[in-house]
């Protein structure tokens, strides 16, 4: 189980905030292209980003969860999973998903959006249109937090993973 009362090493902190300004500048797009949520947690984790293309806008429709979170969970399960398909769950991946599923809601601004629900239509539902600077900002903030959270597990429960940094 990761520590959560000690302080990050120098070389831990900086990968968190590495991650933490990759997912900011990927989904914000004004300095590279705009990703959507799935694609640039995936690049901040230094992953194939095609199968995350499939968490845009909660899988497309809206209807899904929100692409950050599910992405997240599967950069987890990229890392800490076992590699076998048929082999079970690994003690590191359960403690991780325990850990960032007790964490992510509370590190999360949800502003006015109802509920516990997670699904991408009920968080973007406070925002009259899906188009503005508002709903993105908000996205934006999801992204960030939700990636920053997504370090500091891995970094904590002795994960590793490359974060290249934004792409020129």
């Amino acid at each position: 189980m990761g520590d959560w009362e000690r302080a990050l090493t120098d070389d831990e902190q900086a990968a968190v905030v590495r991650a933490r300004e990759t997912a900011f500048l990927l989904y914000e797009g004004r300095v590279v292209p705009h990703r959507s949520c799935g694609i640039a947690l995936a690049e901040t984790f230094g992953r194939p980003t095609s199968a995350y293309q499939a968490l845009r806008r909660g899988g497309i429709t809206g209807c899904g969860e929100c692409g950050v979170v599910v992405g997240a969970r599967l950069v987890l399960g990229e890392v800490f999973g076992d590699p076998d398909p048929a082999g079970p769950v690994t003690g590191a991946l359960r403690t991780a998903m325990e850990e960032f599923e007790a964490r992510w809601v509370s590190r999360v601004d949800r502003r006015a959006a109802p509920g516990e629900s997670i699904v991408c239509n009920t968080l973007t539902a406070q925002f009259p249109e899906f188009r503005s600077p508002e709903r993105h900002g908000f996205c934006t903030s999801l992204a960030t937090e939700v990636a920053t959270l997504l370090a500091e597990v891995i970094v904590r429960n002795g994960g590793q993973y490359t974060a290249p940094g934004v792409p020129a």
